[in-house]
């Protein structure tokens, strides 16, 4: 393999790709693409730069793609085996990694690395294996590759001994564990995770903070980085695309539709989240339900607008904690509505073009995740909002990095700081409000998607293969 090219000078291997395809019900295939970062990113470059994409396949529609031949230009789908693909993903990357790096186990009972656990790791190596070979046929010689996130740690280390001449960077979306959290992972496995990354010739991680804990734990479980440059690319909001989205008619129309249910004169605190078990939906409800408590002149004045869009409800804890969220927002309405007043206005259905109205209407932005790689959340808001919009924001997310000094930070376990927190929110004055705003959207644009994407291009080509 090592000696037969392909024609691909720029690849991006990511779990998710830009197109997926769905089965009609007469039999055709139709295509949806997808946008983000990494999208804008692969278009900056242009068609003549020989970029190449690939994924793996997710759906039926993605694999029957695969089979009848279908797909587009710049774009390479993997049919990895259904079952090989779930144990990777949600076995491994969903329920081991993601919890590692976002802290997330109930320590009494989990993890629990047993024969299973074993089983699906042989698993998520053969999923890596699987991209790392195709990479491996489809880069030109010295070609730059791009991998992406949790899902495929094990690929630069793989493609590294395919193909010596590649320039192989790695892109980390999701925090880094602490090393003392990082060594709940069984310690052979910790240095193969540590070893596949140091594989690459750059590491690129979203904060100084999960770079410096990637480097701790290099220095704990595998000698140090050894030469891996470590670089940090704080991924931005797209601020023209948002501004352009956010005033298109059916954005209008939602806003139309959330003031009806906000009601006339009453200020709205607004959050737009995956129901991520990360992103700490359920103490954000109790710290409003504080507020209403603490300081009932807010009752009737205030309306808590709370998306919370499902996530991977294939996995039974996520469908647990929706249903937590439902709940919660429930009896926050049961306890203290009135006829004409509905605390929690809670949707579940994902829309962006609503997401958009409630970035436009927000008077406050609640972000308090647990833990978070960034939370572009936090970014898009200021960039959105009409009339200026206070952001409540976690000092465990990423975005605190940049966002810290114009946000009202608390910590994401204290609801009572939280609620007060709210409340210093909604009492903020409009002058400090809107030069808080400017600021915070300035600090959010910093990075957009494309240049976030060529600054990583530009540095991993920026000098000879080190390995």
């Amino acid at each position: 393999m090592a000696s037969s090219f392909g024609a691909a000078q720029v690849l991006v291997a990511s779990n998710r790709g830009p197109v997926s395809y769905e089965v009609a019900d007469d039999g055709s295939l139709r295509a949806r693409r997808g946008g983000g970062g990494l999208v804008s990113g692969l278009s900056a470059i242009g068609p003549e730069a020989g970029a190449l994409w690939v994924c793996s396949a997710l759906s039926d529609g993605d694999r029957e793609a695969v089979r009848r031949g279908v797909g587009e230009d710049g774009v390479r789908m993997l049919d990895i085996p259904a079952d090989v693909h779930a144990d990777a993903y949600n076995g491994i990357a969903n329920s081991v990694l993601w919890f590692v790096h976002h802290m997330l186990y109930q320590t009494p009972l989990e993890p629990v690395f047993d024969a299973e656990f074993r089983r699906q790791w042989a698993s998520y190596e053969d999923y890596n294996r699987a991209f790392a070979e195709a990479l491996a046929q489809e880069a030109a010689r010295g070609a730059a590759v791009l991998v992406q996130d949790y899902h495929l740690t094990l690929v630069p280390g793989m493609l590294r001994e395919l193909r010596p001449d590649l320039r192989i960077g790695h892109f980390s979306h999701t925090p880094w564990a602490p090393p003392e959290y990082f060594a709940m992972l069984p310690d052979d496995i910790a240095r193969q995770v540590l070893r596949g990354m140091l594989g690459a010739d750059r590491l690129g991680f979203l904060t100084h903070r999960w770079a410096d804990a990637f480097t701790a734990c290099c220095e704990r479980f595998a000698g140090g980085p050894g030469d891996t440059e470590i670089g940090v690319h704080g991924l931005g909001a797209d601020a023209d695309f948002l501004r352009a989205r956010s005033h298109e008619a059916d954005v209008e129309e939602r806003i139309t539709a959330l003031r009806e249910e906000i009601g006339e004169g009453r200020r709205a605190i607004v959050r737009v989240d995956r129901t991520e078990l990360s992103k700490n939906i359920v103490r954000g409800l109790l710290a409003y339900r504080q507020l209403l408590e603490d300081r009932p002149e807010w009752r009737e004045r205030v309306v808590h607008v709370a998306f919370a869009y499902p996530s991977r409800q294939d996995l039974a804890v996520y469908r647990d904690y929706t249903a937590e969220v439902q709940r919660v927002a429930e009896e926050i309405n049961e306890r203290y509505g009135t006829p004409g007043w509905r605390p929690v206005v809670l949707h579940v259905k994902d829309d962006f073009a609503r997401s958009l109205a409630a970035y436009r209407l927000a008077d406050v932005a609640l972000v308090n995740p647990i833990r978070d790689g960034m939370n572009l959340v936090a970014k898009e808001v200021p960039v959105v909002s009409d009339g200026g919009c206070a952001l409540v924001l976690s000092r465990e997310a990423g975005a605190h990095e940049e966002l810290g000094e114009d946000a009202i930070t608390v910590n994401p376990y204290d609801v009572a700081d939280t609620a007060r927190a709210l409340h210093e929110a909604l009492t903020m004055g409009p002058g400090d409000r809107t030069d808080r705003t400017k600021r915070l959207a300035a600090a959010a644009t910093a990075l957009p998607p494309a240049r976030w994407f060529l600054d990583q291009l530009d540095a991993l080509r920026g000098g000879p293969a080190s390995h």
